[in-house]
């Protein structure tokens, strides 16, 4: 029998149309977990590294974490997988709501598709019952519209139904699936469904999954609830709002956004309003807020409501997604119910909520430079919020200047040309980050901009704290329940840490102090995108409930093995490195690790230097960031290791010297 996983994946062949129920090897669960960790392994054995994201041999896999469809709380994580369009390197994105438990519960773990349908279809996975359905009837519908649609010609009410919109259709590039409470955006996965020409996969479970020690299992389920409880009623002190409890960013609970509205660039990431948050701004947005927040919801299995629906009146219900209830307000300098109208009708196109907005910004940055011209905005309206909405249209349909703007900055700066790539300026390797830019090199902020692989900084930043707290007392009250922490000399870091002179940015945290800090960071979030668990309650949160001391005993339980913390480091430290390999062979090289040139205010180019150095040493790779073959060899991953060296991307000289570098043990 099975613990935890379903033990079969669902692979569709959509230009045969063939639908195959497959076995899978239960060691992988040992080695990877589930989630992305397995998505890895199969991208790796299966699709070649030359393969075009829009080719019929790119895999887009849609994996459920190993932990849902168990009672762990908050386990509802869908992770997408595909060569990434935005980037070119392995794209994943990840989606909350009730589809991957669903997968779960009709019996798979995975479902993959490949090829591509000669017509527009949908997918209806009934437990064992499988259809490939014409969908040319869905043909220029809305994401949360073809939703609804599909459900009622299935008269299936229950169905989680995760669909892509005009954007996806038409491989706009910031293209997302959409999954009602969630929604998988970022690295332009949903052009890749579009390529496909599949418009929705809706699915229906009634199965069971088995846990390997049930009452252990629930026990430990229990203490998390317990703890998600006394968390709400003591609050974190001497944070900002939105970090005093847990969940996602309670940006639909909360109204006071200084920490965001201020701290936070504007426009095309260019233009930061200090003095922007004031009495009046937070009264008149409270009240929008509330006006159009009809109630706050939560994903499958999970008490902590960090969504919410909305309904703006005019415009249909939709749900907010996390943060892009400020992104379109911030890039068009406008207001908050703007923001609201706007981020519905982007919902039904189904586009990424932080690239679009900041393409948008860029296309009449650019318009106001006189790369762009008025040619290039005829029709549009005179106002800038008409031009968002006008824009936005037009990059969906891939009309006029939308078909270059469809693609995102980095590719359209290519094809404009005349300085464009001056108005790129917020792009890590080839993809939009979050409009944040600092004032001062922050050590740690510098290694998690430049060496994530996620293309999404909130996805990678997490349990130690953001900035330095005012005072060694408020410091010292902190630690006092900080048990999280994977070794007590990150206490310390954090009490010498400090807002100016000899212990505060850029020389502390020290480089060697930064590398500990993001490998932590590292660690957490690639076993929550391995078990599906929600970064809000583990990886994101200053002090969640699941941690690297506890996640062992959820996992050893659930699967009936003993996993200790050294070894789900071991499972971390595996899935980083085939991860790594993978972008390795797509090209990623030293060079596309590195933050836009405006980044902060004043560059440290011999910092940055020592500090990715000491980041590619701890890792156990060489000075361009490929893993040794000594590291590789370690984690099991030989083959990977040979394959490297065979297409020369990893040589033997380069691997003495890379070993001679790093030095044992190769990792820490």
């Amino acid at each position: 029998m099975r613990y935890a996983e379903t033990g079969f994946n669902l692979e569709i062949d959509l230009a045969r149309g063939s639908v195959e129920r497959i076995a899978t090897d239960p060691r992988l669960a040992e080695l990877h977990l589930g989630g992305l960790g397995t998505n890895a392994r199969l991208l790796w054995d299966r699709v070649p590294p030359e393969t075009d994201p829009f080719s019929p041999d790119n895999l887009l896999i849609f994996a459920a974490g190993l932990l849902c469809g168990t009672p762990a709380i908050g386990a509802n994580r869908t992770i997408v997988t595909a060569y990434s369009p935005q980037t070119l390197l392995m794209g994943y994105s990840m989606m909350g709501g009730f589809f991957a438990p669903e997968m779960k519960y009709a019996g798979y773990d995975k479902i993959i598709l490949r090829g591509k349908s000669p017509s527009l279809v949908y997918i209806w996975i009934n437990n064992d019952k499988v259809e490939i359905r014409d969908a040319t009837h869905l043909q220029g519908k809305g994401a949360v519209e073809t939703a609804e649609c599909i459900r009622q010609e299935l008269k299936e009410p229950k169905a989680q139904v995760a669909p892509i919109g005009l954007a996806g259709v038409n491989r706009v590039c910031m293209a997302s699936i959409e999954q009602g409470r969630s929604s998988a955006s970022r690295l332009g996965l949903g052009a890749v469904m579009g390529d496909k020409r599949v418009k929705a996969i809706a699915v229906r479970g009634t199965k069971d999954i088995n846990i390997a020690r049930p009452a252990e299992f629930l026990n430990l389920c229990n203490d998390v609830m317990k703890y998600i409880q006394q968390r709400a009623e003591n609050p974190i002190k001497n944070v900002e709002p939105i970090f005093e409890g847990l969940g996602s960013p309670h940006e639909m609970k909360v109204v006071d956004e200084k920490w965001h509205t201020t701290g936070f660039m504007r426009g095309n990431a260019r233009t930061r309003r200090k003095d922007f948050w004031t009495k009046d701004v937070e009264e008149k947005w409270k009240q929008t807020q509330e006006g159009v927040r009809t109630r706050l919801i939560s994903c499958y299995n999970c008490p902590m409501k960090c969504g919410a629906i909305v309904s703006v009146p005019g415009v249909s219900t939709y749900m907010m997604k996390c943060y892009s209830k400020l992104t379109y307000t911030m890039a068009a300098f406008s207001d908050l119910d703007f923001g609201f109208r706007i981020a519905q009708r982007a919902t039904e196109y189904g586009v990424d909520g932080f690239s679009t907005p900041q393409t948008m910004a860029y296309a009449l940055e650019l318009l106001q430079a006189g790369i762009l011209t008025d040619q290039d905005f005829a029709g549009a309206p005179s106002d800038t919020e008409g031009k968002f909405y006008w824009l936005l249209d037009r990059i969906v349909r891939r009309e006029g200047i939308g078909d270059i703007l469809a693609n995102g900055t980095y590719w359209a700066s290519q094809q404009i040309g005349k300085g464009a790539d001056a108005f790129a300026h917020n792009n890590i390797k080839k993809h939009e980050q979050l409009p944040l830019k600092l004032g001062m090199l922050n050590p740690v902020y510098f290694l998690m901009y430049c060496t994530g692989e996620k293309s999404n900084i909130t996805q990678i930043e997490g349990q130690f704290p953001q900035e330095p707290f005012p005072t060694r007392e408020m410091r010292e009250d902190f630690i006092k329940d900080w048990v999280h922490v994977p070794d007590e000399k990150f206490k310390q870091y954090f009490l010498d840490w400090e807002q100016r002179g000899e212990y505060a940015n850029p020389t502390y945290p020290t480089a060697d102090m930064a590398v500990d800090i993001v490998n932590w960071q590292e660690t957490m979030h690639y076993i929550d995108d391995s078990l599906g668990v929600c970064a809000g309650l583990s990886s994101f949160p200053l002090k969640p409930p699941y941690h690297i001391h506890n996640y062992p005993k959820f996992i050893s339980a659930a699967l009936g093995i003993e996993m200790d913390e050294a070894g789900l480091k071991e499972v971390y430290k595996r899935t980083r490195n085939l991860m790594r390999a993978i972008n390795i062979r797509r090209g990623l090289r030293r060079a596309d690790e590195k933050p836009p040139e405006d980044h902060w205010k004043k560059r440290f180019p011999e910092l940055e230097t020592k500090l990715l150095d000491a980041y590619y040493k701890f890792k156990g790779w060489n000075n361009e960031g490929v893993p040794t073959k000594a590291t590789l060899q370690n984690l099991g991953l030989g083959d990977v290791a040979e394959d490297l060296i065979r297409r020369g991307l990893l040589s033997e000289q380069e691997q003495i010297r890379a070993e001679e570098l790093v030095a044992a043990p190769v990792m820490k």
